[in-house]
């Protein structure tokens, strides 16, 4: 199948806070991250959801704050855990690589992976139990294939470091230098169905008018997707 196809579902190119209500609101003035706000785009209003690799619990809060959801958290480190509990957030330590197996199917409405499928060691089990949980899973993460990077290993020969990948290659926490075009192709190996996708341009910004595949690897620096097991029913 040609990359430029949709291989699930029907991706809906665009920015999808065009029609949520909360989002403008979400924007005014409390310094939210963009891709939160698309993720808070995302989610239905008193959904339950498990936030996975949660950081200091900022999206957690976001939804708590304005969608009202029933949120769960886990991380992976001493001081996000605390950062989060002094936020009111039920939050876990805990290893997206080991810990998912012990929840049960359909435990979530949601499921999101912030910004963490490319440190975890094997993307594709961690993947695969999100959608096991979660009716619904959204996963955002930086694309490695942006022309920026591109760049940088062309010409300089070098690993980049940019605003999106501000570590050097020596202290990254990314181990698994994703694509937007690789991510699509796992939900395509492991039958997961793109209900709805985004892109964001190298200042946070959404690429807002319908794109194919290969422009989005090409100009996004960040992905979001909406994805659902092909097998379950709306």
């Amino acid at each position: 199948m040609a990359f430029g196809k949709l291989p699930l579902g029907k991706a809906q190119h665009g920015a999808p806070w065009e029609s949520a209500d909360a989002l403008p609101h979400a924007a005014e003035g409390n310094g939210a991250r963009v891709d939160h706000l698309v993720v808070l785009g995302l989610v239905p209003a008193g959904a339950r959801v498990l936030d996975i690799g949660c950081g200091d619990g900022s999206l957690l809060a976001l939804l708590r704050d304005r969608r009202g959801i029933d949120g769960r958290g886990i991380e992976l480190s001493r001081e996000g855990v605390n950062a989060c509990l002094a936020r009111g957030l039920s939050v876990i330590q805990g290893d997206a690589d080991t810990d998912l197996a012990n929840y049960p199917d359909g435990a979530f409405d949601v499921v999101v992976l912030s910004q963490t499928i490319q440190a975890t060691r094997n993307p594709r089990v961690v993947l695969e139990h999100l959608l096991r949980i979660g009716r619904q899973v959204i996963i955002s993460f930086p694309n490695f294939g942006h022309w920026r990077v591109r760049s940088e290993l062309a010409f300089r020969g070098r690993m980049p470091v940019t605003e999106i990948m501000p570590d050097a290659w020596w202290e990254t926490p990314n181990i698994h230098h994703c694509t937007i075009r690789d991510f699509v192709g796992l939900c395509r190996l492991i039958g997961a169905r793109i209900e709805h996708a985004t892109a964001l341009d190298a200042r946070g910004r959404p690429m807002r008018f319908s794109m194919p595949w290969w422009v989005w690897n090409l100009f996004g620096a960040q992905g979001v997707f909406l994805l659902r097991r092909a097998d379950t029913g709306p």
